[in-house]
């Protein structure tokens, strides 16, 4: 069960902390480590927050760069404060674990139109409410699937229904297709291209927020399903947190 915001202003739920050193890196894109294992069994619990200050918003940028620089990947990340844009922090005690942030589309567009303006251009022609999720990085030494399901469940509920967007597309390394398909039911928008920004290939792929919302739905909050779910979705919160989740996060918009 999940618990409570703490008395901390931009806390958004407290969620039990799993610790497996035989899961492997989430997305395959981390470091088979083991250098945090102490602080990953000492914790019960992690935070999920919204970073909104620049302490918060330099944590997650640091996680960022350390796990991008692990896989050669050539630019340096900087997390500005942006209307547009809003980033999830996961946290264990004083350390960040994870992050991932939502960008809004906006009269300037999104930053996947780079490379993929003429396929977000057709989604929007047909009055889709485009967003885009980036910079999603977990710590290498933290192998729980619940951190990535938290981050990314939270996400999901504040642009669908919080900021009412109708879909999410990312730019993912053509290795890590076949996961997101598998993992988190998403489809392949765009062919590979070069993306200059981290000198890496990149593929579009992207899902229907409600057509996930479904999925989370009938498989949030039943971890015992996991051994025949071969997903994400066992993971989310089961509807009633979301619930709880929402509201929170509707008096947080509020705020900000």
């Amino acid at each position: 069960m999940i618990s409570p915001q703490d008395d901390t202003p931009d806390t958004i739920v407290g969620v039990p902390f799993e610790y497996d050193r035989n899961i492997r890196s989430l997305c395959q894109e981390l470091p088979e480590t083991t250098g945090t294992t102490e602080l990953a069994t000492q914790q019960r619990e992690f935070k999920i927050r919204l970073a909104d200050n620049a302490g918060q918003r330099s944590s997650a940028s640091m996680l960022i760069n350390k796990m991008y620089s692990w896989r050669g990947y050539g630019s340096s990340t900087s997390l500005d404060r942006d209307p547009n844009r809003i980033t999830l922090l996961a946290s264990a005690g004083e350390s960040t674990i994870g992050t991932i942030s939502i960008n809004f589309d906006s009269p300037i567009g999104l930053l996947v139109d780079q490379l993929y303006q003429d396929e977000i251009d057709k989604l929007r022609a047909q009055g889709r409410r485009m967003c885009e999720f980036i910079k999603l990085a977990v710590d290498g030494d933290i192998r729980s699937k619940r951190v990535l399901a938290s981050l990314f469940h939270i996400a999901v509920i504040y642009a669908r229904n919080i900021r009412k967007f109708t879909d999410i597309c990312i730019e993912v390394n053509p290795r890590h297709v076949k996961f997101y398909e598998r993992m988190l039911s998403f489809t392949q928008l765009g062919e590979q291209r070069l993306n200059t920004r981290v000198n890496a290939p990149a593929v579009l792929m992207g899902i229907d927020l409600d057509y996930l919302h479904t999925l989370a739905r009938h498989f949030g909050g039943k971890p015992e399903l996991a051994s025949t779910e071969k997903s994400f979705y066992p993971y989310f919160f089961s509807p009633a947190e979301e619930e709880g989740i929402a509201n929170r996060l509707v008096l947080l918009d509020l705020q900000a």
